[in-house]
């Protein structure tokens, strides 16, 4: 040392400790001073150039800002060069201690090195540096020491490299302005921002004030990162997937290898797959590795954070201490005290900073993660076989993006709490050891005793959570069934049945709901109690086990700290374990559905090659799953290029199987199929995008103005264009909500024709349209002389008056092709084909499903929905929604919550003051151990009793949501049921059930635990306040300033981060819609090759949430190191107050005021988070009272108006100028009809499209009210009577099929009226005795959702089942054959002329062949009466019926 520093000392404990103008000693200051900024640079230079050269970020060019670095960097250089000259001139005179040369030296090297390091960051893209900024950072606090000495000395030949230092510091600390470009729209300020903005998240606060001013919409949103977009993220997921899939692949194959080398043998499949079995097993490819791969180096860095902030963390208790001891001691300079306080400041300031970079890293890493994990599955969901598809239903595969993402994201942000928490437990342990000996092994031993009581809790409650989510999904299911059939439910007056379904549902989600809520008051009383606990036994076991153990200050303040350290760790493992419990079910789940089979591409030879057969079949065998027996066998068919095959045959007899093989959607058992082109579909129920008419039809084709006309012209769009509000720029909704079956099939038809492709298979496209426009389609698209002709077509039709026409007829009988031929050939043959004809030789015809007034359900409802939507988004929220909140809970529970809540944070004041009291003692030893058991009785009392009081408050709480949440969800389900039929027109389902399904959900569990949150934060806080008020009463002083500054931070991060919460949720849905739509026409994406597209679009929909998600975490950062530097403050002025009075304060209360105020951070951090969370939730019970508030229909029943009991007796009816409109508003689709049907009449309703024809029926069961005139059935007007008591009394049979999920039997009688012989008999008569007695269940015959498991047609004769069961003396069929074969249709209406001989009949005419014996027609033309009489007097009038009789080729 003496070498190194000469007479000076090195280190003088006097002269830096003990002196009132304490000092460092010059050898000190100008060896570790001055050495440490450049020992950090050295160190860490290799690393970060290493870092550099691999991340090339482009070139940046040189700005002035720049340059004046470099230059500094060179002045510093040549000074640190100069005073190494100085120092050898001197040398001649007198001698010079080593550390002038040496210093010097190391210092002008780390110079240059940092001059070198700012021109290669630079050549290499980097905006800002970190690693620059930390040492300058130390350089400047290493100088600033030097800087006052020599001012305090006075010393006038130093260096002025010190100086110069400070002045590079504030150059480098600013933003460097270079030049960067960066291509995106609105880019994230993140990218440009300086090192220090990134650490204090300075660049979100342009946001925060936007979003404080205004409302932020999406256009105010950054762009999203480059490396967190989906286009990088996701390929880089796939690429790691594909490895781990290979290396099964390549084990696989080498192990064949092997054992066909080793034998020299031929070895057959089946030995191979024998063999291989077992080596499936023990390698299957694991998507967990491939996620630690593709993201875990970025999460890394997360990591090596929390250990940096886990370390810092128990500074802070040991600088209690010694503040504790500062104040005992009299003789200790002050600027020690000082000196503390501010250490303690600074400790907490790093640790906020470097917690939120963790956060920060976390969380960034879970939202790649979402998005990957996301587009993986979509791009899967594309390409996944039929027996992939039904064991994952679009709903699990939603809930794999929705709830299975979220888990991964959920679990990365306290993964690291997995190692994090045993660090922390160690580290408190061994400082509680140093503190109290071995006294802390009793505290130690109830940790461990309450560790099995909460994992039983976790357990439980995670049982709990499942059943609950079962329970809801059922619900939901029933929900969306439920909303999906309003209209058949009022149709046939079956609400009643169906509510009393939901609540039975309901009710048992509530009854676990109340158990898991329970078991949660008992959870939050030990998380509460536990430290309490802890420190209970810890303190009574030390000041009993010997009389000489004192309890002072010191030990039991610097204890209690460190006892609040370890709630968390011990709090958050059993939840992070839980947690990861979820996240392995989540993984297993995802791994499963990526490993998936997928469709074989090769099933169908698309590769050109000249033939004269546009498509091949040859011995085609095929079945929907493989291990089912074959739906087609035996398929042989060769169509010529250019030709129009038909193909026919009676329902369920494998057409749409046959359209499906060719597509290669079906397993191929045998056989060889090609087809020489590309194709175009049209499937047999049309699948339209939620996207424009024009977008629907183009597919992604541009747009030729000439080719697009003649299109729309040939599908007989033109006058639908006309009709349509915003021509062909109308948005269309969900599946097509607001066009009809015919329009959608035609879009449908129109969007192949606009592909120009070569092989067109159209799958009964004509099955929905009506009878002129069916020939119009006919003859101008697929017919010989249509824009088709020349390109191959394959037509699955029931309509046989186009047979005549087409080239080839192909006849399928029980998936086998019975005869194939000409027209002409098969008329020759005399087969079943001929039979089939000879029985219809009367031409049907076809008429158009329409519903009039669905157009006008187009963007002036979404604009109108969107803007009540932004509506709701953007104003705050009233105090109104609160109260309403309170008055469901209980105006008096409300209050009593609020008072039990403040008892136990009294009880828990007066248990630490206590505390302090006790301590006290320490002084006098003798009274000490005289009060040792009362106070340790008093202590125990005080807890206990907070603990109670803890449990208590949980409890009322948990009964106040259960009450909530019955009452809210009551409402709401009662007023949907008697909502009228207009609103579930107009609303979009989605909206609704996200009425059931978010918003209940929010109510049930997330409501109430922020409420608990709020209350318990906010009265931790002011507790904290109260404490350091009542030790220091100068702190008052200081907490008017701090609590504004706390109150602006608070107003801005809740106006902008509910808006982001907002914006999120609303752009959120679209990725699950596009998703659900893009899984129900996967078929049609296939064939036209449109995957790539469909990919595309996805991703762009979770890139624009993701937009809204990012900044809404960058939100919490920002706001967490702002609310965490006010409770820095708050420490700060608790230590500083503490010094200052330091005569007239004991020990005690600095112990007490300085560890309250240790804790209040986290309180305050939550408070604001919980303000912002309880804005954002309690919105769930504006928008469900806003539902449950919707005017209601008329009442179901009216007692003093009750019908007798056998009306209608005679089924007369009638109408009196009777008129109706959809909505008020709107103009009327029927005016003024008057009209009287005699008891028995069977009329036929006929018109053309919009004529009003489904109106008419819809107003006798008053699903739309009249706007004037009225109805009389029997002598009764039907609208003073009760709607079910009208309804119950009527019969239907509706245009659209509509089965529930649930047994054959409830669907046929849902109130359980009917014997088994009444539903056989009905079965019978609706020829459906054969499918049923056939199946094993028999009439329990479980119908999935919506029926899909049995064909269109059998769905049908289920509804002519349920009419039979009722029958009435009025019969309602609303073109009830549409999509039925002749022969069925036939058989119906057979049915129905003998079961209902003497019913009044009105049927909305589809084939007039099957109705030319009704007794009158009634023909609708704009809403009025055009015609009505028999149909010979009408054929005679020579009218609008005579030309429609004549289209038939009946007149």
């Amino acid at each position: 040392m003496e070498r190194l520093c000469g007479d000076e000392p090195f280190w003088e404990h006097n002269r830096t400790f003990y002196a009132d103008v304490p000092d460092l000693t010059e050898c000190f200051q100008l060896s570790v001073l001055s050495w440490t900024p450049c020992i950090y640079l050295w160190l860490i230079s290799p690393l970060y150039l290493f870092y550099l050269k691999r991340n090339n970020k482009g070139y940046i060019m040189m700005s002035l800002l720049n340059r004046v670095k470099t230059v500094f960097g060179f002045i510093l250089w040549i000074v640190c060069w100069t005073d190494l000259f100085a120092s050898f001139y001197e040398m001649k005179e007198k001698d010079i201690p080593l550390i002038y040369f040496i210093t010097p030296l190391i210092v002008g090297m780390t110079m240059l090195l940092a001059t070198f390091i700012i021109q290669f960051e630079r050549l290499r893209g980097v905006q800002s540096s970190g690693v620059l900024f930390i040492f300058w950072t130390l350089s400047v606090l290493c100088a600033i020491v030097p800087f006052r000495s020599k001012i305090i000395h006075a010393i006038t030949h130093a260096n002025f490299t010190d100086s110069l230092v400070i002045v590079i510091f504030c150059v480098s600390a600013m933003q460097t302005c270079y030049f960067y470009m960066n291509c995106s729209y609105n880019p994230c300020p993140e990218s440009t921002a300086g090192f220090l903005s990134r650490l204090t998240f300075w660049w979100f606060t342009s946001l925060a004030i936007k979003g404080y001013k205004n409302p932020l919409e999406t256009k105010d949103l950054w762009s999203l990162n480059k490396q967190d977009c989906s286009d990088t993220v996701v390929p880089e997921l796939l690429r790691e997937w594909e490895v781990e899939k290979s290396k099964d692949v390549n084990g696989q194959v080498v192990y064949s290898r092997a054992g066909k080398e080793a034998n020299h043998v031929e070895v057959s499949p089946e030995e191979v797959e024998v063999l291989l079995s077992d080596r499936k097993k023990s390698h299957q490819p694991s998507f967990l590795r491939a996620l630690l791969r593709a993201f875990g180096p970025y999460f890394l860095i997360g990591s090596a954070f929390k250990l940096l902030q886990d370390l810092i963390t128990f500074i802070n208790p040991q600088l209690l201490r010694m503040l504790i001891e500062f104040t005992k001691e009299e003789r200790v300079p002050s600027w020690w005290g000082f000196s503390l306080a501010f250490l303690m400041f600074c400790c907490a300031l790093l640790q906020t900073l470097i917690l939120h970079q963790h956060f920060q890293y976390c969380f960034v890493t879970g939202m790649r993660l979402r998005s990957a994990i996301i587009g993986a599955i979509y791009r899967k969901s594309l390409v996944i076989t039929n027996e992939a598809k039904r064991s994952s239903t679009v709903g699990e595969v939603v809930n794999l993006m929705s709830v299975d993402a979220q888990r991964f994201m959920d679990l990365t942000t306290f993964l690291n709490m997995l190692w994090s928490s045993p660090l922390q437990i160690i580290l408190a342990l061994f400082f509680l050891w140093q503190t109290l000996g071995p006294s802390v092994l009793a505290g130690v031993a109830v940790m461990i005793l309450l560790i099995p009581l909460n994992a039983v809790i976790a357990m439980k409650t995670r049982t709990y959570q499942v059943e609950q989510m079962q329970y809801k999904d059922a619900r939901i299911k029933l929900m969306n069934e439920i909303l999906n059939g309003m209209k058949v439910l009022k149709l046939y007056a079956w609400e009643v049945s169906f509510k009393e379904k939901v609540l039975q549902i309901r009710q048992k989600e509530l009854n676990v709901l109340r158990k898991t809520a329970y078991l949660s008051a008992l959870s939050t009383m030990a998380w509460t109690s536990a430290p309490f606990l802890v420190a209970l036994t810890t303190f009574a076991v030390y000041v009993t086990v010997d009389k000489e153990n004192v309890l002072d200050a010191e030990k039991a303040f610097v204890s209690l700290s460190l006892f609040n350290i370890l709630r968390f760790p011990l709090n958050m493992l059993p939840q992070v374990i839980s947690s990861l419990a979820q996240a392995s079910v989540s993984l297993r789940r995802v791994q499963e559905f990526l490993s998936h089979d997928e469709l074989n591409p090769d099933n169908v030879d698309r590769k050109p090659a000249p033939s004269d057969y546009a498509v091949t079949v040859v011995n085609g065998k095929f079945s929907w799953l493989k291990k089912d027996s074959p739906t087609l066998q035996n398929i042989n068919v060769l169509v010529p290029q250019g030709s129009l095959l038909a193909v026919v045959g009676h329902v369920g007899c494998g057409k749409s199987s046959l359209v499906s093989a060719l597509l290669g959607e079906m397993e191929k058992l045998e056989g060889h199929i090609s087809i020489r082109g590309s194709v175009a579909y049209v499937p047999q129920q049309a699948w339209i995008q939620n996207a424009t008419l024009r977008d629907n039809i183009l597919f992604g084709k541009p747009y030729v103005e000439q080719k697009y006309r003649c299109v729309l012209e040939a599908c007989a769009l033109t006058p639908d264009l006309e009709v349509l509000p915003g021509g062909d720029q109308t948005e269309i909704g969900e599946k097509g909500i607001n066009l009809s079956g015919g329009q959608r099939q035609r879009v449908s038809l129109a969007r192949a024709l606009y592909s120009e492709a070569d092989v067109y298979l159209l799958d009964d496209p004509l099955s929905a349209v009506d009878a002129h426009v069916a020939k119009h389609i006919f003859d101008n698209v697929i017919g010989p002389e249509g824009a088709l002709r020349g390109k191959t077509r394959i037509l699955v039709t029931h309509g046989i008056s186009f047979l005549p026409q087409v080239d080839n007829i192909m006849v399928l009988v029980d998936g086998m092709v019975s005869e194939m031929g000409s027209y002409q050939d098969l008329l020759k043959q005399n087969g079943a084909f001929a039979d089939f004809l000879r029985n219809y030789s009367l031409e049907d015809i076809i008429e158009d499903a329409e519903v009039t007034g669905t157009q006008e359900k187009t963007h002036k409802i979404k604009k109108r929905n969107e803007a009540k939507a932004m509506k709701i988004i953007s104003r705050g929220v009233k105090f109104k929604v609160y109260w309403e909140y309170a008055k469901v809970v209980g105006p008096l529970l409300s209050i009593f919550i609020c008072f039990l809540y403040a008892s136990q944070s009294a009880a828990a004041i007066g248990a630490n003051i206590w505390l302090s009291q006790w301590t006290n003692d320490a002084r006098n030893n003798t009274i000490a151990h005289e009060k040792v058991h009362m106070r340790v009785g008093v202590y125990a009392a005080l807890g206990i009793t907070q603990g109670f009081l803890v449990m208590s408050s949980t409890f009322t709480l948990a009964l106040g949501k259960i009450q909530a949440a019955c009452k809210l969800h009551q409402s709401l389900l009662d007023n949907k049921f008697h909502t009228p039929q207009a609103f579930f027109d107009t609303t979009p389902i989605g909206r609704i059930i996200n009425r059931f399904s978010k918003d209940i959900y929010v109510i049930d569990e997330a409501l109430p635990y922020t409420v608990l949150m709020f209350l318990g934060t906010f009265f931790a806080s002011l507790s904290t306040m109260i404490v350091i008020i009542f030790s220091t009463p100068i702190f008052a002083v200081v907490i008017v300033p701090l609590a504004l500054i706390y109150f602006f931070v608070q107003r801005f991060y809740v106006a902008t981060s509910r808006q982001l919460k907002r914006l999120e949720s609303v752009s959120r849905s679209p990725i699950y819609s596009h998703f659900s739509e893009s899984i129900t026409g996967t078929s049609v994406i296939r064939a036209y090759g449109r995957n790539s597209a469909f990919v595309l679009m996805s991703d762009m929909k979770v890139d624009e949430n993701q937009k809204s998600y990012y900044p809404g975490i960058v939100s919490n950062r920002w706001l967490g190191v702002r609310i965490e530097f006010i409770g820095n403050c708050i420490v700060l002025f608790a230590a500083l107050f503490a010094v200052i009075g330091k005569e007239s304060l004991n020990p005690s209360l600095v112990g007490l005021s300085v560890s309250y105020a240790l804790q209040v951070t986290m309180s305050l951090n939550w408070m604001v988070r919980m303000t912002s969370d309880l804005e954002s939730n309690i919105v769930a019970v504006e928008r469900v009272k806003e539902y449950s508030e919707t005017p209601p229909e008329a009442p179901w029943e009216v007692e003093d108006k009750k019908p007798p009991g056998d009306w209608p007796s005679e089924g007369n009816v009638e109408f009196v100028d009777y008129s109706v409109r959809y909505r008020a508003g709107l103009d009327l689709v029927l005016r003024n009809i008057s009209l009287k049907v005699k008891g028995g009449e069977k009329i036929g309703i006929v018109g053309r499209t919009g004529a009003g024809k489904s109106s008419m029926t819809l107003c006798l069961f008053r699903l739309l009210e009249a706007a004037g005139g009225e109805i009389t059935i029997d002598g009764v007007k039907i609208k003073e009577i009760g709607l079910h008591d009208l309804r119950s009394k009527l019969t239907i049979i509706p245009q659209e099929p509509v089965l529930f999920s649930g047994s054959l039997r409830m669907n046929l009688d849902p109130f359980e009226k009917y014997s088994d012989d009444d539903l056989w008999n009905a079965l019978t008569l609706s020829h459906l005795h054969k499918f049923v007695s056939n199946q094993p269940a028999k009439l329990d015959l479980e119908c999935s959702e919506g029926g899909e498991n049995l064909s269109v047609g059998q769905r049908q004769l289920v509804c002519l089942a349920r009419a039979l069961l009722r029958k009435t003396r009025i019969l309602i069929l609303d073109e009830a054959t549409a999509a039925i074969d002749l022969e069925t249709d036939d058989l119906i209406q057979s049915t129905i002329r003998t079961q209902f001989e003497d019913c009044t009949i009105f049927t909305i005419a589809h084939r007039l062949n099957t109705i030319m014996d009704y007794t009158r027609f009634l023909v609708l033309d704009k809403g009025q009466v055009a015609e009505f009489d028999t149909p010979v007097n009408l054929i005679t009038q020579k009218g609008i019926f005579y030309g429609m009789a004549k289209d038939a080729g009946l007149a």
